[in-house]
């Protein structure tokens, strides 16, 4: 058999069930779907995933973060230390509000902020840190949550993609002020599209509400400035399904990505996920790092039939809109955050994924690296 006669393994595989269907047309035909029961239910049914005791459901993840930061009052002067190996929504939602994004570097053995790096950051006008659990991994919130209690900090954490991530016993979207979720299509889990913030802060949670609804809570009588974020209920209902899956998808993520440690780690010039004591990885990504030749890897691999991406492959201190004068700003040093984005590469880990598909993605892997000019 020839990799032409092999079907493609793609790299995310989101799933729309029957029961999913279902759902929405269950409240499409109800007339109420937007803002209704389901919405209420969804926030209800998601709250433990979180560990904290309320959430409020928004349109998307990117608004998650913004509304949070709106509710937190941040604003013009105000900066926030955040990474910049992650997606721009990350640091978008700080200037959303008239912030400014700080950017700190990672740490080599998680693709996560570094907290040393983010207490030399930290500065008379520093009101928040935003730590990003990228791919599924836990950010260091014991050290960071401590640096944060020093020096009278807010932590908004975005946990775009880490539903049910937890260090310990604790899940992310428990230890800032605010954790925020994304229901994104190619997420753990997903309602096409929608977000979540969590929070232990039942007035912060009021103001969530407030600004989601155009800064009302009674028809008319508007409260503050707010904007149209809502979740429809159609969405809902699609989020309250996918959210009985939720725990199986996560074991058979995590169980796929225990094969594809096994079978990589031998491989030279490839070096497998590392995960810390106590942490529970979620495997929103499998991203392994090739320290040689990345790029030509991970075109080999397409040929081969094996999707991959590299997530990111431009810092976000790179991006236009964070340049200053046209070129990076020379206070952001981040070595590892240069090295990352040279190196990353994620593979197939999402639960449909057989065994021959891991002994094919191993293989082609192996193949792959060897194959290198």
């Amino acid at each position: 058999m020839t990799t032409q006669d092999l079907a493609r393994i793609p790299a995310a595989k989101p799933e729309i069930s029957e029961a999913d269907i279902e759902a929405a047309v269950r409240v499409l035909r109800s007339g109420m779907v937007v803002q209704g029961p389901e919405v209420k239910a969804f926030e209800e049914e998601f709250a433990p995933v979180t560990g904290a005791a309320h959430c409020v459901a928004v349109n998307s993840g990117t608004s998650a973060l913004h509304l949070s930061l709106l509710a937190l009052g941040l604003g013009p002067g105000d900066e926030v230390i955040v990474p910049s190996f992650t997606f721009a929504a990350t640091a978008n939602a700080v200037r959303l509000v008239g912030a400014e994004p700080v950017f700190a570097d990672i740490r080599r053995d998680s693709f996560n902020l570094d907290p040393a790096a983010v207490e030399a950051l930290v500065g008379p006008r520093t009101a928040a840190i935003m730590p990003v659990h990228l791919y599924g991994l836990p950010a260091d919130l014991v050290t960071l949550t401590a640096i944060a209690d020093r020096h009278g900090l807010a932590i908004v954490e975005d946990a775009a993609q880490a539903h049910g991530a937890a260090i310990g016993d604790r899940p992310v979207g428990s230890w800032g002020k605010a954790g925020c979720f994304s229901f994104y299509p190619t997420k753990n889990m997903h309602s096409l599209e929608g977000g979540m913030v969590s929070t232990d802060d039942a007035e912060l949670a009021r103001q969530l509400r407030l600004l989601r609804n155009q800064g009302m809570e009674q028809r008319y009588a508007n409260e503050v400035v707010g904007t149209n974020t809502r979740l429809t209920d159609v969405a809902a209902a699609i989020g309250r399904s996918q959210l009985q899956r939720l725990h199986g998808w996560t074991e058979q993520r995590r169980a796929n990505a225990a094969a594809l440690d096994a079978g990589l780690a031998e491989i030279d010039g490839v070096v497998v996920p590392l995960v810390g004591e106590g942490l529970r990885h979620v495997y929103h990504q499998y991203t392994i790092r090739v320290p040689h030749d990345r790029d030509a890897v991970s075109a080999k691999l397409t040929e081969l039939g094996i999707g991959n991406a590299v997530y990111y492959p431009t810092p976000v201190h790179r991006l236009s809109p964070f340049l200053a004068d046209g070129a990076p700003d020379p206070r952001w040093d981040l070595p590892e955050t240069e090295r990352a984005a040279a190196e990353a590469l994620s593979l197939p880990v999402h639960p449909a994924l057989g065994e021959s598909d891991i002994d094919r993605i191993v293989g082609s892997v192996a193949a792959a690296v060897g194959s290198r000019a």
